[in-house]
């Protein structure tokens, strides 16, 4: 990626309030002009283009300059865009030439692109949103004048309010904008998600295969593992003498998996809408759980968020934490099952309906992120102990809904004779795991060697009690 500036805004600058407020008060403003008759020639279509999108537009700038400022200002741009799109409808009612229509429109469609440049850090610099919001509000007076030929009008100068209002908000913002020191880190731009960041400098195969193999179920490869559990079995038991109540074969398989992406981040990746994301030092692992070991016992799902630079002590005390505070419910349930419960009230062809608009906006990146917390789809990795059900290991396929891309069972322990190093028959106990996984998010080379450091952690689990010497990050 090219390098650019990374602009954002803070709550705490007077500023950006007064720009929320001069945004809201726009909204007010293109309202009260329809309901009061002062929006002269607004009625059927050209209700949604000169009243319904700036509304939207002066409410999406505030919802993303107050709770995304930090981070996501550059969606403000969006804003930008929904005014001059109702401009350029405003346009064809003005009665000009059509030269001059055709030049007005070119005009705004490149004023709407240079601010979305402008304020992403891409092009020239923050001064520049000045004159990008100041050329239309100097375009809506001319307009005025043209519109209000027979003379002064209080009426008609209310009529053009409100666009007045919502650019002045785009210039109050424009003052208030900071730059984020260059320190390194990575800061979200265009085409990024909420729960990942775009991987932009894949090869081009890369890129095409999420194409000809769109579905995660279409990508999938089976991988199978199997470790001696001698010295995995002699330091559980030293855990748990150590106090680690619970501890056991979950904790170490998990802390292995956080270490090897620590190692290969490639391994965190997703992909969701065509497109590949990684996920960097957020490790979401998702497991189901059951609060008695009946058939008739409920089960739920939790989500923990782990980190590449976790021990095994931070990752036992996340999980076991985690594992305790749904148990101990009067109900075995989780933030997940109170969503699920609340779509199983829809009607079933209503339900159809939602989970599409679902899919669609998880396509596009628009997802809520409280919906992306609690959904089970949507992480970095599922485990399933098939130990605790006393069969082997079995190979879980990967949901098409969502974007987890790594599916992990281990199976229970099984014994095979084998001959020792003087030739004698010895019983050695083992446990086999495997992994489903999105063949799209890296090569075959990569999990080969990712898979093999993650066998040498479970064969040297002391390893994991102390914090990585270094943490690999993903490619731009």
């Amino acid at each position: 990626m090219k390098r650019r500036d990374h602009y954002y805004v803070s709550r705490k600058h007077p500023l950006v309030w007064l720009a929320a407020l001069s945004a809201l008060c726009a909204a007010v403003g293109y309202i009260a002009n329809v309901t009061c008759g002062k929006g002269a020639g607004v009625s059927g279509a050209m209700v949604w283009l000169r009243v319904v999108l700036p509304v939207l537009a002066a409410v999406y700038f505030v919802y993303q300059v107050l709770v995304h400022g930090e981070e996501r200002v550059y969606r403000a741009a969006s804003s930008y865009w929904m005014l001059m799109l109702s401009f350029v409808a405003a346009t064809f009612t003005l009665g000009l030439a059509w030269y001059w229509v055709v030049l007005l429109v070119l005009a705004d469609l490149i004023l709407a692109y240079l601010f979305g440049r402008v304020i992403s850090g891409t092009l020239l610099q923050d001064w520049a949103l000045i004159p990008l919001a100041g050329i239309p509000l100097a375009g809506i007076v001319w307009a005025c004048n043209e519109t209000l030929h027979a003379g002064f009008s209080w009426q008609g100068w209310l009529a053009f309010l409100p666009d007045c209002l919502l650019l002045l908000a785009f210039v109050l913002l424009t003052f208030a904008l900071k730059k984020h020191p260059a320190d390194g880190a990575y800061h979200p731009t265009w085409g990024d998600r909420p729960d990942g960041r775009r991987v932009r400098s894949l090869s081009p195969i890369s890129s095409v295969g999420v194409y000809i193999m769109p579905e995660r179920n279409q990508a999938n490869n089976m991988f199978k593992g199997s470790i001696e559990v001698t010295e995995l079995e002699r330091y559980i038991r030293k855990k748990k003498l150590a106090g680690y109540e619970g501890f056991g074969i979950t904790d170490v398989f998990l802390a292995a998996y956080v270490r090897t992406i620590a190692k290969y981040p490639a391994g965190n990746r997703f992909i969701s809408g065509q497109r590949i994301f990684a996920r960097d030092d957020d490790i979401q692992f998702c497991m189901t759980i059951k609060k008695d070991m009946t058939v008739e016992a409920p089960d739920t799902i939790i989500k923990l968020h782990l980190k590449p630079s976790d021990t095994m002590e931070d990752v036992y005390q996340k999980f076991h934490a985690a594992v305790a505070e749904v148990k101990n419910t009067s109900e075995l349930d989780s933030e997940f099952d109170g969503v699920a419960k609340l779509l199983g009230m829809i009607p079933g062809i209503v339900l159809k309906f939602v989970v599409w608009l679902l899919k669609l906006l998880d396509y596009f990146g628009l997802l809520p992120r409280f919906l992306l917390e609690v959904s089970p789809f949507h992480g970095s990795v599922f485990f399933t102990s098939m130990g605790s059900l006393g069969i082997p290991a079995i190979y879980h396929h990967l949901y098409n809904f969502g974007n987890l891309p790594v599916f992990c069972a281990f199976g229970c322990k099984r014994r095979e004779k084998e001959l020792d190093s003087s030739g004698q028959p010895v019983d050695r106990k083992y446990i086999d795991y495997s992994f489903t996984l999105d063949e799209r998010t890296c090569d075959g080379f990569y999990y080969a060697t990712a898979f093999k450091h993650f066998r040498r952690l479970l064969q040297h689990p002391e390893q994991l009690e102390q914090a990585p010497d270094e943490i690999i990050h993903d490619i731009p």
